[in-house]
């Protein structure tokens, strides 16, 4: 495009009254751009200044006012490419001269504290004029042919919830169900816990009716005793091979394997399905290279549904509770299997059970440890299961033994109905064991309410083991990406699907599939039916944001996508084994082949190219290259004692926003650091850490979200991969006589705002220790 510059300044909240507004509009008319102030440019005749510029032809705006993060709607304008210098929640609020931080109490109404402000403004404001000129309006990637149609992996409770919502909405819907019926565990409850008001008493459940009201909908179309073979291709436009359980699927090999591999070891042809295992092993496992199934059905987005199955103990596992040694140690699915098929009777001789001990705590005294995949989900079933042996017998008693008794929400009700039962007993307290006592059972509890150690006499003992998701044992999806059939293990989730586990609930680590139910969590019918609802919401939404060629999350609607220049790829692979959500597949050589609809817009990849060749329209190497080259460095020339300078790069999604609520208390930190805003530190390329020591900056931090096992990245791998990279730079460093110490990681949180001026004049002392970079002034 042809760019049309303007540079706008606020004078508004404070920002007037601060700085010296002409002679910061004097650094962009000395680059030949046109200026304009405003005392109150968010206001209306503030933006219908703007408006008549823009009408006049003006499509490159500089506005120099509040953060990026607050009124963006109303600096918006179509066709013109706009960027926000952040003068007053990271300039002026949080530098008040009263708290202006490297200056004596007898240097605050010095030049000093004008001077150092001053230029942390000029700073931001040749930033801003830097960016916008290696920035261009971005072009919305849209699919050739869309497919609307939703693919629900699994027919239990949960896929048919979402197959109904998503049919409601009017898109056609296929359930696939690899049992012969659909209805799944739900169908084979006794009864289930409330799902409406007051919330007390045991249902039958509502599976049956779930069932009828699914098939009253046409554009739902159901296949059971079918599994997904292959996943390929992208959002809205995935092509899905299914099959029958066992049956086995010949994809083609594109690419032939070495001679010496197509021979078995009687020098005789191999047949074609072991020349495909063979294929994926030499090749690490690329299915994303085998060619797509022809024949296979057209989906847009995917909801995988498809559960959770009974916890089984290892042998010995529980055997001081005497499972394994008494066949009437139950876990709660057998229980619940015995109470389906009628009235409550021991394993071992069939005779009733009247008295029931149901343990939720698998140890000894420990109380931190529930049985595992357990959670509010298993307490709940406690209950209700000892609810059944009220029903039973009149004269029947439920003993139920727990560490934390867990009834979130309204199943608080549900728990306040069951403390008013007579024949149930309910404490906390450890269970030391379970021991035979002729054809019965001794249970001991130890540290219970009471204050006291008990002995209960039982018919059968109910462990309260977990819910364990398919995806733990299966892949399920099969995906057909560059890393693998399954999610990508990231060591936290036990099997669980979650992508960000704080932030985005439904959303998987592969774009288009949105998860729910008991592969995202243990959850109740109810919890699973609203689960349904919300993945049904988001699989829509991806098929019209895709429609529409931007982002689903957690950039919704970031119109950008990334670009290659493929003449300088060098197949390092890099890029395709580092992006966290299987955007890049490659081919044979190893060239990456991009999946634009499966992209989120991290920048993962354009931080790993080491040539980099990868970028966005609005962000990429030279956009923000060119922002730390135009950084002023004082040196020697122009002081006794050159002002330090240091770059952050912060992390757009929380470093930055809780920068800016640093600035809104008026939290004040060194007047000598700049920041610039990233999409991910997974975005950042080491060569702008490079650039800025090797222009004379002191130090260089980057500041993000937290990763490892309570990891808060939006982009999943983002600042591990960051930390990887900063550590390698060490050496380089060392090259250029620069200190390791020079450049560093901090995690941070978007409401750690308070922390923040602490970790950056901590680290801004620590390069002044160091001294000034050897570097200034070259």
């Amino acid at each position: 495009m042809d760019k049309k510059y303007g540079v706008y300044i606020c004078t508004g909240c404070g920002i007037g009254d601060a700085l010296d507004i002409k002679d910061l509009g004097g650094v962009a008319e000395e680059e030949g751009y046109p200026v304009k102030t405003h005392p109150f440019l968010c206001g209306k005749e503030g933006v219908e200044l703007l408006k008549k510029d823009v009408a006049d032809g003006t499509n490159s705006l500089v506005i120099a006012a509040c953060s990026r993060r607050v009124n963006f709607d109303i600096f918006r304008f179509d066709g013109c490419v706009v960027d926000r210098v952040n003068l007053r929640e990271q300039c002026v609020w949080s530098h008040p001269r009263s708290e202006f931080p490297a200056l004596e109490e007898d240097q605050k109404d010095s030049t000093e504290y004008f001077d150092r402000l001053q230029m942390l403004a000029e700073d931001y404001l040749k930033m801003g004029m830097a960016r916008i000129e290696k920035i261009n309006l971005p072009e919305p990637y849209k699919l050739d042919t869309l497919n609307r149609k939703i693919l629900v992996i699994g027919g239990g409770i949960t896929g048919i919830s979402a197959a109904t919502d998503a049919a409601k909405a009017g898109y056609e819907v296929t359930i696939v169900e690899k049992e012969p019926h659909i209805g799944g565990y739900a169908a084979k409850l006794r009864k289930q816990l409330p799902v409406e008001d007051p919330y007390e008493d045991l249902i039958p459940p509502v599976i049956h009716s779930k069932i009828d009201e699914l098939e009253k909908y046409p554009n739902i179309t159901v296949k059971t005793d079918t599994v997904v073979a292959r996943i390929a291709g992208e959002p809205g436009d995935f092509t899905v091979t299914l099959k029958k359980p066992g049956e086995k699927i010949e994809f083609d090999v594109p690419f032939p394997l070495p001679e010496e591999m197509k021979l078995d070891e009687n020098g005789k042809d191999l047949d074609v399905e072991k020349q495909h295992e063979l294929y994926l092993q030499y090749n690490e496992g690329r299915q994303d290279i085998l060619t797509f199934d022809p024949n296979g059905e057209k989906f847009g987005a995917v909801i995988l549904a498809a559960g959770w199955r009974p916890y089984k103990p290892e042998e010995g596992e529980f055997a001081h509770l005497g499972f394994g040694d008494s066949p009437d140690v139950v876990t709660n699915h057998q229980f619940e299997e015995i109470a389906a098929n009628g009235k409550i009777t021991r394993p071992s001789d069939g005779k009733e059970a009247k008295s029931v001990v149901f343990i939720q705590s698998p140890d000894k005294g420990d109380d931190d440890s529930d049985f595992a995949y357990a959670g509010s989900i298993t307490s709940l079933v406690s209950l209700k299961q000892a609810k059944y042996v009220c029903e039973d017998y009149e004269d029947g008693k439920a003993y139920v033994f727990y560490q934390h008794m867990r009834t979130p929400g309204l199943s608080e009700n549900f728990y306040k109905n069951i403390q008013q039962e007579p024949g149930i007993f309910l404490t906390k307290g450890s269970v030391m064991g379970v021991s035979k006592n002729g054809d019965g059972m001794i249970v001991e509890a130890d540290d219970t309410l009471l204050g006291e150690k008990i002995k209960v006499k039982a018919d059968m003992v109910v462990l309260g083991t977990g819910m364990v998701p398919v995806t733990a044992d299966d892949p399920v999806v099969n995906l057909a990406y560059r890393q693998g059939p399954g999610f990508r293990d990231i060591g936290l989730f036990d099997g669980y699907c979650d992508s960000n586990f704080i932030c985005f609930p439904y959303e998987t680590q592969r774009t288009g599939i949105y998860a729910a139910g008991g592969v995202r969590r243990s959850m109740t019918i109810d919890e699973s039916m609203e689960d349904a609802s919300g993945a049904a919401l988001k699989a829509i939404q991806c098929l019209e944001s895709v429609n529409r060629g931007v982002s689903v999350h957690p950039r919704s609607g970031d119109m950008t996508f990334p670009d290659f220049f493929f003449q300088r790829c060098t197949q390092c692979k890099r890029c395709t084994e580092e992006c966290p959500f299987g955007a890049l597949d490659d081919d044979e050589k190893g060239t990456p082949k991009p999946n634009p609809a499966r992209c989120r817009r991290c920048g993962t990849c354009m931080g790993a190219c080491p040539e980099r060749i990868i970028g966005f329209a609005d962000y990429n190497i030279d956009s923000v290259g060119s922002m730390v080259k135009s950084i002023g460095v004082p040196s020697e020339d122009d002081y006794d004692e050159p002002p330090m300078r240091v770059l952050g790069l912060v992390c757009e999604n929380d470093a930055y926003p809780a920068l800016d609520i640093a600035g809104l208390n008026r939290l004040s930190w060194s007047a000598d650091v700049r920041f610039i805003p990233v999409r991910c530190l997974g975005s950042v390329n080491v060569i702008w850490i490079k650039d800025a020591l090797s222009q004379g900056m002191d130090g260089v931090f980057l500041l993000g979200c937290k990763h490892g096992d309570d990891y808060q990245c939006h982009f999943v791998k983002g600042s591990e991969l960051a930390e990887i990279r900063v550590k390698k730079i060490g050496d380089a460093l060392a090259s250029l006589a620069l200190e390791e110490e020079r450049v560093a990681q901090f995690e941070v949180a978007i409401d750690d705002y308070d922390k923040l001026p602490q970790i950056i004049n901590d680290f801004v002392e620590s390069i002044e220790e160091l001294g000034p970079n050897p570097f200034k002034g070259f």
